[in-house]
């Protein structure tokens, strides 16, 4: 007599009948649908075992329940997109919601490479030079008047040259006697310090800073010797084919200030009157 081969759950007879194993347990079909299939996310209904079940993210469809939320396509082994986890064939998808291309008015299709500056959107192939027309890429670029341009363009059509080095100014740059320079070539004719962002004066056309002007072609005082400037307001005296700076204008004896005050000379020095007396 042969051994009893039993449903697990509903203990009915599985001799000439169709059956499922699940955890090595055999089922009746009926008993392993009611416990164990999925449900539908489309009709609702079981996902039988003569049906394939298609999931995605812990839901369930039929094989003919898989279809674009939009339109009937089927996305059954085809590419597919979610929005607010309805699921849309590419087309629906780009056509609802892809950005479309600044250049073309066509849609940017999901997957594909796009560029994007100040809130609009490029097919790669569509972002290009305004100039030579060739894609831009990931290099860099200057936008000018709602068009953008490569950097070597956009320096042969538009940047300034500077004068001494005869390259392009692409940012910031000095102009001096209406010429235009970078800033780390504006030098001092003298010392060759930068310039740009300090004081400075010229003579015969080439700049200098101060200290360099003023040990070139200042006055030096007839008391420290060192340069008398006269730049920026600072006052000084001058006597005779000499000069002094107002602090050094003092009596050689007694070292009194003599600015505003009358005074005399003994060969190369100055006196107060009173000194003088005392000669």
């Amino acid at each position: 007599m042969s051994e009893r081969y039993d449903c697990h759950y509903c203990k009915e007879s599985l001799f000439g009948k169709k059956y499922v194993l699940r955890d090595e347990n055999p089922y009746c079909v009926k008993c392993y649908e009611s416990l164990y299939s999925n449900t539908c996310e489309e009709c609702k209904k079981p996902i039988g075992c003569n049906s394939r079940d298609l999931s995605y993210k812990d839901r369930h469809w039929h094989d003919e329940c898989f279809h674009c939320f939009k339109c009937p396509r089927s996305l059954v082994d085809k590419p597919f997109s979610t929005k607010d986890e309805q699921l849309l064939c590419t087309e629906c998808y780009s056509n609802e919601y892809s950005s479309k291309c600044y250049e073309c008015k066509k849609t940017i299709m999901p997957g594909s490479r796009k560029m994007e500056h100040k809130g609009n959107s490029w097919h790669e192939t569509c972002f290009t030079c305004q100039r030579c027309q060739q894609p831009i890429g990931t290099k860099s670029f200057i936008p000018k008047e709602n068009t953008n341009y490569c950097v070597p363009c956009y320096e042969k059509q538009f940047a300034l040259q500077c004068v001494h080095c005869k390259k392009p100014i692409t940012t910031g740059g000095v102009t001096y006697h209406d010429q235009p320079w970078h800033k780390n070539c504006f030098l001092c004719t003298g010392c060759k310090q930068q310039l740009s962002g300090q004081r400075f004066t010229s003579c015969d056309d080439f700049a200098y800073c101060l200290n360099c002007f003023c040990n070139l072609y200042a006055k030096k005082c007839a008391a420290c010797t060192t340069p008398i400037s006269g730049l920026g307001g600072s006052k000084y005296i001058s006597f005779e084919e000499r000069q002094w700076h107002n602090d050094c204008f003092n009596c050689k004896k007694c070292s009194m200030s003599l600015v505003g005050r009358g005074f005399l000379t003994e060969r190369d020095d100055i006196l107060c009157p009173d000194c003088v007396k005392d000669i």
